[in-house]
């Protein structure tokens, strides 16, 4: 399978200060970018001009009614932001509204690990995590949450970082 790539109107989830702006081909004809952080909203815009993409942003969270039409959306992209969001169900129950039949979701994110050992400790250190990491649950099963809001995942890699598990 070829790697995925984001394509017509976007939406990203959590599109912070832009970092996946770069990496949005020809393809993309406007990005509609979701964050609640005004500040972060300001870097996107900067990276956004620098690199003559249409982003038109919208100021609240995930979880709410998005102002975008039923399956308007071509790709909708999120990139560890779903283990932030407080009821990530409903975030991804608008991102199931408003995505077009066929079209796709790209997500990158961790989540709870299949490894036992690693999600143990998951489960152990996700309380301090969440405290520190701006709300970020380790321990999410993120792809059943996908599944859940009636989308469906055709592939999904598991990997992790060197080191002891």
């Amino acid at each position: 399978m070829r790697p995925a790539r984001a394509t017509g109107n976007v939406l990203e989830v959590g599109i912070g200060s832009g970092l996946n702006l770069s990496f949005y081909s020809s393809e993309v004809r406007c990005v509609f970018g979701v964050d609640p952080s005004l500040e972060l909203q300001s870097m996107a815009r900067k990276r956004a001009a620098a690199l003559a993409i249409r982003v038109e942003y919208l100021s609240h969270s995930a979880e709410e009614p998005l102002p975008l039409d039923d399956r308007s959306i071509d790709t909708v992209v999120t990139t560890w932001t779903l283990c932030s969001i407080p009821n990530v169900s409903r975030a991804l129950e608008q991102v199931a509204r408003v995505l077009k039949p066929g079209g796709q979701l790209i997500f990158i994110e961790h989540g709870l690990a299949p490894d036992r050992s690693v999600a143990g400790w998951q489960n152990r250190i996700s309380p301090i995590w969440r405290r520190i990491g701006g709300g970020c649950h380790l321990n999410k099963k993120i792809d059943e949450l996908i599944e859940r809001a009636g989308l469906q995942i055709r592939e999904l890699k598991t990997s992790y970082l060197p080191g002891p598990r």
